[in-house]
């Protein structure tokens, strides 16, 4: 079953988009495979504290791109093609910098100053863990 231990909210937008978010982080790091049982929406709902509507309307985008399968009254699993890891991957990474650079943007750095920084960060092996 899918944990939630290392879940952290987080100011970045609604509860429900990180949870949406966390499992896709967890599917492109191999953490979360096809199969995997998802919690119960009332699990969930009680171990992160938060409304039950939240956890549903999570569950639902989940069920919408075709992450997760789910049957009334019976558990949600993972389901996934190797198309789809590939696909999420490339969704969190161009959101991800898309962010980055709208911050840099918004601090007056330069297109130059930018890919220098980035080059620089690269080699010298400096990553940042993201938790979202």
């Amino acid at each position: 079953m899918i944990t939630f231990e290392k879940f952290i909210m987080d100011d970045s937008g609604p509860i429900y988009a990180q949870i949406v978010r966390y499992v896709k982080r967890g599917i492109v790091a191999g953490n979360i495979v096809d199969g995997d049982e998802m919690p119960s929406r009332r699990v969930l709902s009680s171990l992160l504290g938060v409304n039950p509507n939240t956890i549903q309307k999570a569950y639902r985008i989940l069920e919408e791109e075709g992450i997760i399968q789910s049957h009334a009254g019976a558990k949600s699993y993972v389901v996934l093609a190797p198309e789809q890891v590939t696909r999420i991957r490339s969704e969190l990474i161009e959101s991800d910098v898309g962010a980055i650079i709208g911050a840099m943007k918004q601090s007056g750095v330069s297109k130059e100053e930018a890919l220098k920084l980035i080059e620089r960060l690269w080699e010298d092996g400096s990553e940042v863990e993201l938790q979202k």
